[in-house]
């Protein structure tokens, strides 16, 4: 026999014949794709064939998708597909390796990437190389979420019932997304520093301030909080989906708070008062609070001064609301001004110019020596000496 001449048995000893069995999983090469199947090199005496139908979806192009030295792994459906080749599908290889790593997934707690496919009764349902998975509604998100807006893209997911038996897979976007979200907690709280400025969006409004979110963790922004002015209800600065610039002012991990400003500290309109008022000046300022014991009136952007009940009018009256209402012009006269406290005094009736007195009467010089007595009259003639 000649060198170029080989033996039956020495071809086939290139070929590991005993390791093949109908139902194995085998990697090969790609000899050649068409519109209608691609023929593999799985290192046996025949090719393998795997048939549009095994490999990938009706609506696919097999081209487009595979190509001439590229490596697959397929399932030997059959030794024989008629032709002499040997039957082979992806498909049922994807499912195998799925079910392996899913499996592995589910034990080891592992994140996969499911394809949301549709919405369902209930829920909705994913692909996973082939498999179908089901995530509940109430897994779909963190966040409130229309179901049919997640359809066509990929989340990261969590398998949390599995039974592949009976082809149950369950899973949860949700459980991911609260893992993501503690990571992100962590780390912003890890980062928080007193004073410096955080850019977040309003997410709720109460009676006693604004949410903000910082990114994963909200603040509170107190209605003294949000203006130099005085602020009445959140909404009157902001509102919700507002993004905002915001001060941390203080901050408690253990109690899950911080403290956030919007207003800007160095535009503090308290820095002005010393050199735009002084004591005795009468300005013109508006009514913005009735407390028991008086009225607070802004006499500057931001600025507030309270006038006394006593300070009010000449009249005794029990409540300053008997002589003013509120957001009504008033003149007042600044008695006293704290910076330190940032307290200012203040007195309406003080600012009121009152009439002089007339004494003209008695610098007439027509009466020019008249004596006291003349001008008292009979008066003295009541008056007993002792």
């Amino acid at each position: 026999m000649s060198e170029n001449e080989m033996s039956m048995e020495e071809l086939l000893s290139q070929y590991d014949l005993k390791t093949l069995r109908t139902g194995e999983l085998v990697k090969g090469t790609i000899l050649k794709a068409t519109s209608e199947y691609i023929l593999v090199n799985i290192n046996y005496m025949k090719d393998g064939i795997i048939e549009k139908k095994n490999l990938c979806n009706e609506d696919e192009n097999i081209e487009e998708l595979f190509h001439e030295g590229d490596s697959i792994e397929a399932i030997i459906e059959s030794f024989d597909d008629g032709e002499g080749n040997v039957s082979l599908s992806k498909k049922s290889a994807d499912e195998r390796i799925a079910r392996k790593n899913i499996k592995k997934a589910f034990d080891k707690k592992e994140e996969i990437t499911l394809k949301i496919k549709e919405e369902v009764k209930g829920g909705l349902v994913a692909d996973y190389n082939g498999m179908r998975v089901f995530i509940p509604a109430s897994h779909a998100s963190v966040h409130r979420v229309e179901l049919k807006n997640l359809i066509g893209n990929e989340f990261k997911a969590e398998i949390i019932e599995l039974d592949l038996n009976k082809n149950k897979i369950v899973a949860s976007i949700k459980v991911v997304e609260k893992k993501e979200l503690e990571a992100k907690k962590e780390k912003l709280w890890n980062s928080l520093t007193k004073g410096e400025t955080r850019c977040g969006t309003v997410v709720k409004l109460m009676s006693f301030g604004a949410f903000v979110d910082l990114g994963g963790i909200e603040g509170l922004v107190h209605l003294n909080d949000l203006s130099w002015k005085r602020v009445n209800k959140p909404e009157e600065v902001v509102s919700v989906g507002d993004k905002v610039n915001v001060y941390v002012i203080d901050f408690d991990r253990d109690r899950n708070r911080i403290s956030l400003g919007l207003k800007n500290i160095e535009e503090d309109p308290w820095n002005k008062v010393e050199t735009e008022l002084k004591i005795g000046d009468v300005v013109q300022g508006k009514v913005v609070k009735f407390i028991n014991i008086g009225a607070f009136v802004e006499v500057m952007d931001g600025v507030e001064g309270l006038v006394h009940i006593s300070e009010i009018c000449e009249d005794r009256i029990a409540k300053p609301s008997e002589k003013l209402e509120i957001g009504q012009k008033v003149n007042v006269k600044v008695l006293d001004i704290n910076t330190k406290n940032k307290r200012i005094s203040l007195s309406i009736k003080d600012a009121v110019e009152k009439p002089k007195e007339d004494y003209s009467m008695y610098n007439d010089s027509s009466d020019e020596g008249t004596s006291l007595a003349e001008l008292l009259g009979n008066k003295l003639k009541d008056l007993k000496l002792d």
